[in-house]
């Protein structure tokens, strides 16, 4: 108890420090508010400074010890490549600022997840860019990130990209233009802060690109020949700059088939990924599918590319069924049905808007029941795909 009051009350003391700066930049204009926009930086850094200390370093057990079997994956490739465990992780969209979600949902499973996912949109924007500060956050914490890498070409700065083709011709054969190097200059930017990291990385670049709905890097736009040149050459881009320690995720969506079309090749690929989500009851397309149903009825054609499988968003909403029980037979089922999967990254998004029109929750951590079936069913896995 007195650890818990000592960091309320030191957080409380850093986030009144912080408003009593931005009162005074309020109040005093325009004069003073670089030298005091740069403290109110300083004491949001402050802020999660006082975060990490209370959260990370003084928490019983500390995150980093429980992760102490996972050091010797991180120092071989080929283990992270081909595991004898199933290795688990999360998405979780509250981690711009912190990763104390992550951190709350482990509790609430008793686990500690290997894997932290993010997701990060090609541009020229500030948060387009390699995710450094997350990564390394990721890496301190003990873990290792997954990046699902979505080109989206329309947001690139014609001053940063030469010869770019007007935004509303972009995406129209936009792979073919990445495949011939039109976008080398950011590919190659990103490569290189990867390569410095030095560090494995697991990287799923235009996942679902068989789909010819959702994203416009989509059949509808390209061919699926130049999503495979597109691929290699930004492997070979990577390669060519030292980023050699990424593991390479290929996602394609499970319903619409073609998958050999678009596979870019052994030598190019580490893992299939498949998303299986649940949507439930929620829109007039989706109805309550089980995990067999959404994933499971693709298995031996993704099993046929011979590649470790990755389900790379895992999860189910509440709406139109018993998300306890859906979790449960999923969980159950895999180590029995797909042996080949290997690694499990649950999809856990608070307020998701990209799908329909209505903002969609996948977090379960208040669920109880369904918690506790997680937790139940992953306990019953065999010892050997549990942490050694």
């Amino acid at each position: 108890m007195a650890k818990k009051s000592g960091r309320i009350a030191a957080t409380i003391a850093a986030i009144v420090l912080g408003l009593l700066i931005v009162i005074v930049i309020v109040f005093a204009g325009n004069k003073t508010r670089g030298p005091l926009e740069n403290l109110f930086v300083s004491m949001g850094t402050m802020v999660k400074d006082v975060e990490h200390y209370f959260i990370l370093q003084k928490r019983e057990n500390k995150r980093e010890n429980k992760l102490a079997w996972f050091s010797a994956y991180k120092h071989n490739l080929n283990s992270l490549k081909h595991p004898s465990m199933i290795l688990l992780g999360t998405y979780d969209n509250e981690t711009t600022e912190s990763f104390e979600s992550i951190i709350n949902l482990e509790d609430s499973l008793h686990t500690t997840l290997p894997l932290i996912h993010l997701f990060t949109a090609w541009g020229s924007k500030p948060e387009q860019q390699f995710p450094k500060l997350q990564v390394e956050t990721i890496l301190a914490l003990g873990s290792l990130p997954i990046i699902t890498w979505e080109p989206w070409l329309v947001d690139f700065d014609e001053e940063e990209i030469p010869n770019l083709r007007p935004v509303k011709e972009r995406d129209m054969g936009g792979l073919a233009d990445v495949a011939t190097g039109i976008y080398d200059t950011y590919i190659v930017k990103w490569a290189k802060e990867v390569a410095a990291m030095n560090q494995p990385l697991f990287l799923r670049i235009g996942h679902e690109m068989n789909d010819p709905y959702r994203y416009p890097w989509g059949p509808q736009n390209n061919e699926p020949e130049d999503f495979i040149a597109a691929w290699m050459h930004i492997h070979n881009l990577f390669d060519s700059v030292g980023a050699t320690k990424v593991i390479w995720i290929w996602s394609p969506h499970p319903a619409y088939g073609y998958y050999e079309f678009f596979y870019p090749g052994d030598d190019m690929v580490d893992y299939v990924g498949v998303t299986a989500l649940n949507y439930g009851a929620v829109a007039n397309w989706s109805q309550w599918w089980s995990f067999d149903e959404i994933a499971g009825n693709y298995y031996p054609q993704l099993a046929a590319f011979n590649k470790p499988i990755m389900i790379s968003e895992f999860g189910s909403l509440a709406v139109g069924g018993d998300r306890s029980a859906w979790y449960a037979n999923a969980i159950r089922d895999i180590p029995v049905k797909y042996p080949l999967v290997k690694s499990l990254i649950f999809f856990h998004f608070s307020s998701d808007n990209t799908t329909t029109e209505q903002t969609l929750n996948w977090y379960f951590i208040d669920d109880k029941e369904t918690t506790r079936a997680i937790f139940e069913q992953l306990s019953l896995w065999p010892d050997s795909l549990k942490p050694e």
